[in-house]
């Protein structure tokens, strides 16, 4: 792929790949949907060891690929939290 060659061409491949990561994320959150119906309380919806695990992956596959680790460290446990917040939602309302 050619380097873009204007602020415009570099703004519409962000939002080519924002839509690509949207995706993802939509597979991504079905899969969490079905994990949390295997999870029995809060604590396994929260899974600190778990989330550390995937963080550390995240974290390595980072600088394989030459990106920031901490840049990748900083999203991947925003996108946990939220996904966490959801799955507890779910429990919640699945108890009642």
């Amino acid at each position: 792929m050619a380097d873009p060659t204007s602020l415009a061409e570099v703004r519409a491949r962000i939002d080519a790949l924002d839509g690509e990561l949207v995706r993802i994320l939509a597979d991504r959150e079905a899969l969490v949907r079905r994990a949390a119906a295997f999870k029995t309380d809060e604590q396994a919806v929260r899974a600190p060891d778990r989330v550390e695990q995937v963080v550390r992956s995240a974290r390595e596959r980072a600088a394989g690929a030459g990106l920031s680790p901490d840049v990748v460290e900083a999203v991947w446990r925003a996108m946990i939290a939220a996904f966490i917040d959801l799955e507890l939602v779910e429990h919640r309302s699945a108890g009642d």
